[in-house]
């Protein structure tokens, strides 16, 4: 017990945050179910032939986590990702286009649209 109230007081200011933004959950449990695929293909990333590989597969699973978080299909918005990205050299405003909150994204890849 003494060590959780020594983490409480010397967190104490990130703690209050809670307490003053009541959209701020006590629990974790929404992303580390969101890391879980993640962490689950950690091993696998070990073995990958170049530093850029297991990059390259983090930003997929942030893709991924961020749609899920939008409620899109997945499915569709990285098929609507791979088909809107002309080449890596976008810039913010274009890249704001793709984000899984844009208008445009919300009615071309959510769930309920065929």
């Amino acid at each position: 017990m003494g060590k959780v109230v020594s983490y409480a007081q010397n967190h104490k200011e990130l703690l209050m945050t809670y307490l003053e933004d009541g959209k701020c959950s006590i629990l974790n449990n929404q992303s580390e179910n969101g890391i879980c695929s993640f962490t689950v293909g950690r091993k696998n990333w070990l073995f990958g032939n170049t530093p850029q590989g297991p990059q390259t597969s983090a930003m997929v699973y942030t893709m991924v986590e961020m749609a899920r978080a939008d409620k899109l299909n997945i499915y569709k918005y990285l098929k609507y990702l791979l088909e809107k990205l002309p080449d890596t050299k976008l810039t913010d405003t274009e890249l704001g286009k793709l984000c899984p909150w844009n208008e445009e994204v919300i009615v071309n890849c959510s769930s309920t649209t065929s």
